[in-house]
């Protein structure tokens, strides 16, 4: 269940984070709200997900597919550039995100 609850907490996390931009600096009501709620939703649930779940595994986690899938939709969406530097970024997001999961061996 806790890895249930970090995966809703990162959509709503993305969620928020895309509503943002449509928000144009807390102009429009409705983004704006959508921000609110998105974020406050994730919060809740990346809380949740802490009782079980490492906080260095949680966050990294958390951060680390957040920003993913964030700037993939900002490339999907909002036509951002797809760079060699993106590609490289993303790649190095995956791949932190995968190493701190990976079981270490005392």
């Amino acid at each position: 269940m806790p890895y249930i609850f970090l995966a809703i907490a990162i959509i709503c996390e993305v969620i928020g984070s895309s509503m943002l931009k449509m928000s144009s600096g807390f102009t429009k009501w409705w983004p704006s709200l959508i921000v609110f709620i998105g974020y406050g939703t994730a919060f809740y649930l990346l809380s949740l997900s802490l009782k079980s779940i490492p906080l260095s595994v949680a966050y990294a986690i958390w951060s680390g597919v957040g920003t993913a899938l964030t700037a993939l939709i900002g490339i999907y969406f909002w036509k951002e550039a797809f760079t060699l530097q993106t590609f490289l970024g993303l790649t190095a997001i995956i791949a932190g995100v995968v190493l701190l999961n990976y079981p270490v061996k005392n």
